[in-house]
Parts: structure tokens; sequence; C-alpha cells
């Protein structure tokens, strides 16, 4: 595997290493050891999968201490346009977010760790996203900030007219409001 830094400090691209054959593929999506030698102590706790439309937006949600979560995001089919935005409130980039595509086709991943929103939409009808997480889900401590938040300024690359959105992802608060 091969850990590729961003402009954010944490967030880590992983690209696994890929065998390819006449009968198809085969790569290690999670190796335990490679993450440690990368610097990344994580016990994962719970796998999650969704399979989205295109359009479908599901974000920006973290949970606070103590059940914040680490996410190792991946795209199984289709395409997503995935972004992690910077929460931790002693970060030189708090408020910074990156964006970058993962699919099916490239299989790259990344490694989202505690103290991020999240959130993605899919490019591809028939999405099929899948995490990992290093906490288990607790509804009294999840939170999130509104996906089209002008202070956070994220390109999600297709119209809001593509857009399909839950109730609650179109009613979360602003990025300035933020409690946790």
């Amino acid at each position: 595997m091969n850990f590729i830094t961003t402009k954010i400090k944490g967030l880590l691209i992983v690209e696994p290493k890929i065998w390819k054959d006449d009968r198809g593929y085969f790569f290690e999506s999670y190796n335990k050891k490679c993450f440690d030698e990368a610097g990344i102590h994580v016990d994962f706790v719970q796998d999650n999968q969704s399979l989205s439309q295109k359009g479908t937006l599901r974000g920006l949600h973290a949970q606070a201490d103590p059940h914040a979560q680490g996410k190792l995001v991946r795209v199984i089919h289709g395409r997503v346009l995935d972004v992690a935005v910077d929460i931790r409130k002693d970060s030189e980039t708090y408020g910074q977010h990156l964006a970058i595509e993962l699919s099916g086709d490239t299989n790259q991943m990344l490694w989202v760790p505690p103290g991020f929103l999240h959130g993605f939409v899919t490019l591809e009808n028939d999405t099929i996203f899948t995490y990992k997480v290093s906490g288990l889900y607790n509804k009294s401590s999840e939170f999130g900030v509104l996906w089209n938040d002008p202070e956070l300024n994220i390109d999600w690359v297709i119209s809001q007219d593509e857009m399909i959105l839950s109730e609650k992802d179109q009613t979360l608060p602003l990025f300035k409001d933020l409690s946790f």
C-alpha cells in the first residue's frame, strides 16, 4: 500500500497494490501492519456500505468525542466526490477541506481521522460506497454542517438541481454555528 499525504495533515490517500490477470484483479483493502507502519494505529469496529443513485449527497457528518470516528472510505462500484472538512480546533487547517474523486476503477481510498466532517456525492448511478470506522455509531454524539455552507465553499461538481438529499442533511446548521 502507498500512503500519500494531502494538504491537510492526517488526511491520507491510500493506494492499494493491485494484482491483475486474466481472471480479474485482487488487492488488500486493509492491512493492519501497513497502516501501523504508516503511523495509523486504528482498530476498526464496524463496516458500513451504501448504494446510491447519481446525485445523492450524504453529509457533512461527524461524531463528537468520546465517540469520534476515523473512517477508511472507498468506492466498490461507481464514482463519488468525497469531502473531508478539518474541524480540529487547534489545527492550522481548521475549516479547510479536501475533495477527491474516488472510484471503483482506481480503488483509491481516503483515511479520514477523527476530527473531520465527512460527506460525499455520487457521480454515477448504482454507486456502492463502503467505509470502515474506528468507533461505533452513537446517535447522541452525531452532528453535522450544511453541505452548501458558503463559508466552506465546497465545489460538489454537480448542480444543486441534480442533488438528492435527506431531510436531515437539508437542515443541518452552518459551519459558524458548529458546536460540539
